[in-house]
């Protein structure tokens, strides 16, 4: 099997099938769940009064995604048991990424973790914010996430022709390929460079 096909094929995750087939995940399904969730969390944000300050909680809502995706890389993706169910539960929830990472059906979140985590979240904004601001700061932060799952889809398994895009794939391929400790933010990347996580520069020729 050449390299390529290896980065690939991931193996099966779970003994069993109908188990396994729940980890892979077509890039169409998070835009048809949560596109229609979005819109309709900042229509209804919108509608019970967010008025003016919708633009601050559109602004804070992303920034906030950027953060947590910043540090779930970091912290939980990348926390590296050395044996036991904390080191097969990490090749799950991000080893076989790293092993396989041009596998095209695991490259977006499994609605199985992504629709709970979304609720939690929401929730939480729900008690901190109370209403409407929870739900425009929601409605930004999950399309946040949206775009953080397309874009890392994109760079994976497409070429980028913009200038942006190939920065942004060049840092996370370098993350990949090159320093795995460095790197964290795939949409954001300029958190690497606050937390000191950026990647070392390439030596000139």
């Amino acid at each position: 099997m050449s390299r390529s096909e290896v980065l690939r094929a991931s193996p099966p995750m779970f003994r069993w099938a109908w188990l396994d087939r729940l980890s892979r995940v077509h890039p169409a399904v998070p835009p048809l769940l949560f596109g229609p969730a979005i819109v309709a969390m900042f229509v209804i944000g919108l509608a019970d009064g967010s008025g003016v300050m919708t633009v601050v909680w559109v602004l804070a809502g992303y920034l906030f995604w950027t953060l947590t995706e910043y540090w779930l890389h970091r912290i939980v993706f990348h926390f590296e048991p050395e044996g036991g169910f904390g080191r097969e539960l990490h090749w799950i929830i991000h080893g076989v990424h790293h092993d396989h990472p041009n596998d095209p059906m695991r490259l977006v979140m499994p609605p199985s973790l992504s629709v709970p985590l979304a609720v939690l979240f929401d929730f939480v904004f729900y008690l901190v914010l109370g209403a409407p601001a929870f739900w425009v700061f929601g409605a930004a932060f999950l399309a946040g996430y949206l775009s953080y799952d397309m874009l890392h889809y994109h760079v994976h398994h497409h070429r980028p022709t913009t200038w942006l895009g190939k920065r942004l794939r060049e840092l996370h391929m370098r993350h990949h390929f090159q320093d795995h400790d460095r790197g964290y933010g795939v949409s954001a990347p300029f958190w690497d460079h606050v937390f000191g996580t950026a990647p070392e520069p390439r030596p000139r020729a």
